[in-house]
């Protein structure tokens, strides 16, 4: 119930409508009934002052003094009375007679009393109404725990957004809805009916509070008497006045004020890496059923602010606010910043500015519009049921049923479709089937079983420098594999090759033969040797021992006693084989001159250090006990083993057990290149940190000089490689049908040890076989490419090509539902829009291009930044 009581002339015109209408339904004066019946109808009757309120229904007031004169008059028994009340009067209780507005404090009882309509409406038919007083009808409102006659209503003030100069005082009912008073305001001002309105509501403390839900009444909106509701009528291009201040772009020329092209022409601002938010976005706008549902009001009427798994209409509302400048034909581009600023508090995994996923947006905006616009106020509990034997037909339309009874909304009528789910107990034989909706289909790429890897190959003879090469190898392949088709380029057999994986100047991991490709990821430098022994010397082998070698430069300003604080590595490290019967110092120091004989230039005669030989006999004889450059490094003294000598069954070639010391040579008798130091596979001198390699074979490091490595070491050539033919190879990628990938995406799998399925008959999980049948597709569809595969090591972006008609795609071949044969186009779909990913894994743009036509979409993903 709404009634004016704003400025006088306006008031006086409103009142004098009122009693008008209240005369013009006012009975015609009947002859009185008997006294008796009088008061039985108005006291004690069905329709009488005593019977219990009723919430909704109308009362009258009626003057106290009045009222009791009546009570005199129909107990006196004599209709001829002087006591005969005469028309009704309330008069007392007004303030004035022009608004006619009510005194305030007036007590029921002692000042009026109350009456339901059918009394009230038969008083007014036996003795009418004083001339020009309107009735004074109030609702009965329902309160938590009572129910009462609403004597005072909420008195409001209407302005308009443009014009609050101009006011309108509107009384309402605590009952009346925001709807009512949205109503109302849009009469007072008189809005267009396509004008599009909504209302803010003044609080204490000056700020505005939009009023969101339109079915709640003033009561639960807390709006009190005096209150400032504000009208706003959304502008001409589909944005809101009060939205300018957010607006980023609002200093435009008078051009674009004045643009007026093509709805749904427009363009979004990249805010910073919300490409993949615009690509979606522009996907969804060019859904002709979703859009119309938007530009005619109609999610107005289905906004659901009361869903637990809504974010309260404001997905909603910013969407359609998005959708109505889109295709208002008065922008070039708009930017999407309030949107983006909802997504993220209800989403906080969209919050900043990093890449995203367009189809994860995406997925989550259709979630978030389904649960804002359900028509389901109030979800009941549906108990999930299997076939159990039934037809499918019936099982079918039962789970589509019991999914409307909780989701009721625009993205269901058009977005949802029905899988048909079957598991196949591999036991006992038990089938399940079930039958579950999907929003889109999320289908696979079929996955090569082939990739590319890109090695550096090593050779032992140092005059050829390491080799590139481009090795095509099976994905699920062993290192095995790798060496296999190495060979095929270099002609040097398997067996003499290592790969290792190298970042970092050293030897992250030395791979067994045995291990898996998988293990590579494509970032990985991998060094492929060539060597003629092994790492783990068996003792009575014939075989070369291999040796792990490193390359270091002292750095004297940080030199700690020769501890690996003052070194630092560099070069690559290599893989050398060295023969038993040269296994020494002096032995392996020779062997290296020669491995890096291409860019370790020799020392001239000239600068060969004689050395004084009387004093090295005098060192001799000083030496406690000093290393034999010349000893033998297989015959270890058992005084000079030290903490390794219990393990030299295992690998009787360690170093440190030979000399009794780790580096050499402790002095010079003719001038070195280099030292050489035992270190742990880190490249450092501490090799007591880590106890597994306390026993291992040790690491070599050739230890340089600034000066040496300055005058002998060529950085620039050893640092040179040769490409092979190979590196030029592109392994091509033949392009697949979209209908592999549905194929694909319908085949029997074997569910995985993380996701069993529980058998009801055998009492426990199993890996079961798993098949997904299409039994009914949406109106729009949706299908998502699968672009990344993931493995325990790696992950990467499918660039397969998919191709698919842009016209009359037929899924009909794929939906199992016994189909209309008087509707044969009822499964073909034309393309509206593609959001495609340009890029690799770390980087790239995501952009939407649309298609003219309906009715499906392409969503390929996209992946997120590091």
């Amino acid at each position: 119930m709404a009634t004016v009581a704003a400025n006088p002339a306006a008031a006086a015109a409103a009142v004098a409508a009122a009693v008008a209408v209240a005369e013009d339904r006012e009975p015609q004066r009947e002859e009185l009934p008997g006294l008796d019946s009088q008061w039985r109808q108005i006291e004690n009757g069905e329709s009488g002052r005593e019977r219990p309120l009723r919430a909704g229904e109308s009362w009258f007031l009626v003057e106290k003094h009045w009222y009791k004169q009546w009570e005199a008059y129909v107990q006196g028994g004599d209709q001829d009375s002087s006591t005969f009340p005469g028309c009704i009067n309330n008069a007392t209780l007004f303030q004035d007679e022009i608004n006619w507005r009510l005194k305030e404090g007036l007590v029921e009882g002692e000042d009026y009393v109350l009456l339901p309509a059918a009394a009230w409406h038969y008083l007014v038919s036996w003795y009418g109404l004083e001339h020009g007083q309107p009735p004074i009808e109030r609702k009965v409102i329902e309160l938590p725990n009572i129910q009462k006659v609403e004597v005072y209503p909420v008195e409001l003030l209407l302005v308009r957004h443009n014009d609050l100069g101009r006011s309108h005082t509107v009384q309402f009912s605590h009952t009346d809805s925001i709807g009512m008073v949205l109503r109302t305001a849009r009469e007072r001002f008189l809005v267009e009916p396509q004008e599009d309105t909504r209302l803010w509501a003044k609080n204490s403390e000056g700020s505005l509070d939009r009023l969101y839900d339109t079915h709640i009444t003033v009561l639960d909106a807390a709006l009190e008497t005096g209150q400032l509701i504000i009208m706003e009528t959304r502008k001409k291009d589909g944005t809101w006045p009060s939205a300018q201040l957010h607006v980023m772009n609002k200093h435009m020329s008078e051009e674009d004020e004045d643009f007026k092209g093509q709805p749904g022409i427009c363009g979004l601002t990249n805010l910073g890496n919300t490409c993949f938010m615009n690509s979606a976005l522009q996907c969804l706008s060019n859904v002709p059923q979703l859009t119309e549902y938007f530009l005619n009001n109609c999610y107005l009427e289905e906004l659901n602010f009361r869903n637990p798994l809504g974010m309260k209409g404001e997905i909603a509302e910013a969407y359609a606010d998005l959708v109505k400048q889109a295709w208002s034909g008065h922008h070039r581009s708009i930017v999407p910043h309030v949107f983006k600023n909802k997504v993220g508090h209800f989403a906080s995994q969209f919050l900043g500015y990093q890449q995203h996923d367009s189809q994860e947006l995406l997925s989550f905006l259709l979630d978030g519009l389904h649960e804002d616009l359900n028509r389901v106020k109030k979800k009941e509990y549906v108990e999930l049921c299997d076939a159990a034997g039934r037809p499918d037909q019936e099982v079918a339309q039962e789970a589509w049923q019991n999914h409307k009874r909780r989701n009721d909304s625009v993205i269901v009528d058009t977005f949802h479709g029905l899988f048909k789910s079957t598991l196949v107990c591999p036991d006992c034989g038990n089938v399940s089937v079930t039958f579950d909706p999907f929003c889109y289909l999320s289908v696979p790429l079929p996955i090569s079983h082939k990739r590319v890897l890109e090695v550096f190959f090593i050779p032992m003879d140092p005059r050829r420098k390491p080799e590139q090469h481009r090795l095509v190898v099976p994905k699920k392949g062993k290192i095995s594999d790798l060496c296999v088709a190495l060979s095929k380029h270099t002609g040097i057999s398997p067996e003499r090759m290592m790969v290792a994986d190298v970042f970092s100047h050293r030897f992250y991991k030395l791979y067994q033969l045995e291990e898996p490709l998988s293990s590579i990821l494509d970032r990985d430098d991998i060094f492929v040797y060539e060597v003629s022994g092994r790492i783990e010397a068996i003792e009575g082998s014939r075989e070369d021992i291999v040796v792990p070698v490193y390359l270091r430069e002292r750095t004297p300003a940080r030199d700690y006693n020769n501890s690996y604080y003052g070194l630092m590595l560099f070069g690559h490290p290599l893989l050398v084989s060295v023969p038993r019967d040269r296994f020494t110092w002096e032995g392996l120091y020779n062997v290296l001159m020669y491995r890096l004989s291409r860019y370790v230039s020799k020392p001239n005669s000239d600068d060969e250090d004689d050395g004084d030989e009387k004093e090295d006999d005098e060192e001799d004889k000083d030496d406690v006990p000093g290393p034999s450059t010349g000893g033998s490094l297989r015959d270890p003294e058992p005084e000079q083993a030290g903490p390794s000598s219990g393990v030299t069954n295992r690998c009787p070639f360690l170093l440190d057990n030979c000399l009794g010391t780790s580096q050499w040579p402790p002095r010079r008798r003719r001038k070195q290149l280099f030292t050489l130091q035992t270190v742990n596979s880190n490249g450092t001198s501490d090799r007591t940190t880590s106890p597994e390699e306390v026993h291992a074979q040790p690491y070599i490091a050739i230890d340089w000089e600034p000066e040496m490595k300055k005058r002998y070491y060529d950085e620039i050539e050893a640092e040179g490689y040769v490409k092979h033919d190979c590196v030029g190879y592109v392994m091509k990628k033949a392009p697949v049908r979209l209908q592999e990938c549905i194929e694909l995406f319908t085949t029997v799998e074997t569910l995985e040890k993380e996701n069993p399925w529980y058998c009801p008959s055998c009492k426990q999980h199993q890996l079961a076989t798993k098949k997904l049948d299409l039994w009914m597709l949406p109106e729009i569809l949706i299908i998502h490419l699968k672009r990344f595969s993931y493995t325990k090591f790696s992950r990467e972006k499918l660039d397969t090509l998919v191709e698919f008609p842009i016209r009359d795609l037929d899924f009909s071949e794929f939906v199992i539902q016994p189909q209309n044969e008087s509707n044969p186009e009822l499964y073909k779909y034309d393309l509206i829009a593609v959001s495609n990913h340009y890029g690799g894994m770390r980087d790239g743009h995501c952009m939407c291009q649309a298609v003219g036509g309906a009715c499906w979409g392409v969503i390929r993903t996209f992946p997120v930044s590091d």
